[in-house]
């Protein structure tokens, strides 16, 4: 992960050196060779995915000349990407965004102990529809729409014996199918509260610059620019459903058509079912930022 883009670029490899001596951890050596089960721990792959996100961020706008405040409307970023989106508009430095999700992946690891939380996709399932599974099946217990993915996407969250309640009526009530996803915590439900709890504390001690393009909030899906609203949507983000659905269709709306992903080809397939005309581009390997940075010149 990331280590062909470092190879290519002196300026991935600083992003990623200044995320290990931020976190005082070396992150990028078990993001290039695991072990893959260390990787996945939440309090690793949260700032991981930050830092490679980031160190295509940078090769694009510092190696290829493009400037986001001329080039970009507005950014966003699925529940953690929300970090990385504001930390490319520079409301957070990349230590500070690296030490606030090494903090959020520990606080939502320990909000819930291991085994009695849950999350699973709703394949097939619009958001109406899973919430109707959702609410057929807590049953007193946790469980609720975690992630409005995309109009066939929905990802449910809560307490174990309600999930798996949900998992084995999902397609009796109309889903195509119901897979369960491979976390260590339940993730975007009320579960998650001591966590939000933790967030709070921490967001309190750390400054938050008004970002240089408007950031598209998972809790709101609109744009926003203020720095004491964005300090409280990441607080709420932890507990509250992200709307990511509503947040690409928002932009398109106000005129956006084209999206670029940076670090995955997770978002874009999504993005693509939103909004089926708009451009997408996924940048990961040097190449493809190559590309994208003389298309914008």
């Amino acid at each position: 992960m990331g280590a062909a883009l470092a190879a290519a670029s002196r300026t991935a490899q600083d992003v990623f050196d200044e995320v290990d001596e931020a976190l005082g951890q070396n992150l990028f050596r078990l993001m290039r060779e695991g072990p893959d089960d260390e990787l996945k721990l939440t309090e690793n792959a949260q700032p991981a995915i930050m830092a490679h996100s980031i160190a295509v961020f940078r090769v694009l706008t510092r190696d290829g000349g493009v400037d986001l405040k001329k080039a970009a409307s507005f950014v966003a970023g699925h529940s953690l990407g929300e970090y990385s989106a504001l930390c490319a508009a520079r409301s957070f430095d990349v230590a500070t965004t690296a030490k606030l999700l090494k903090l959020r992946g520990q606080a939502m690891q320990q909000a819930v102990p291991v085994g009695q939380g849950a999350m699973a996709a709703l394949l097939g399932a619009d958001f109406a529809l899973a919430q109707r599974i959702a609410d057929a099946t807590a049953e007193g217990e946790v469980c609720t729409v975690a992630n409005d993915n995309d109009p066939s996407q929905i990802v449910i969250s809560g307490a174990k014996g309600a999930i798996d309640r949900a998992m084995a009526i999902a397609k009796e009530m109309g889903a195509k199918r119901a897979v369960p996803l491979p976390v260590s915590a339940p993730f975007h439900c009320p579960l998650m509260q001591p966590a939000a709890e933790a967030m709070q504390d921490a967001l309190s001690y750390v400054v938050v610059g008004a970002p240089v393009v408007p950031v598209f909030a998972n809790v709101t899906a609109q744009p926003e620019t203020d720095p004491d609203k964005i300090r409280d949507q990441l607080v709420e983000q932890v507990t509250a459903m992200v709307r990511w659905r509503e947040s690409v269709a928002n932009m398109s709306a106000a005129g956006v058509e084209e999206f670029v992903e940076f670090g995955g080809k997770v978002l874009g397939p999504m993005v693509k079912r939103i909004v089926p005309d708009a451009r997408v581009t996924s940048l990961v390997a040097i190449e493809d930022i190559e590309t994208l940075a003389k298309e914008i010149a």
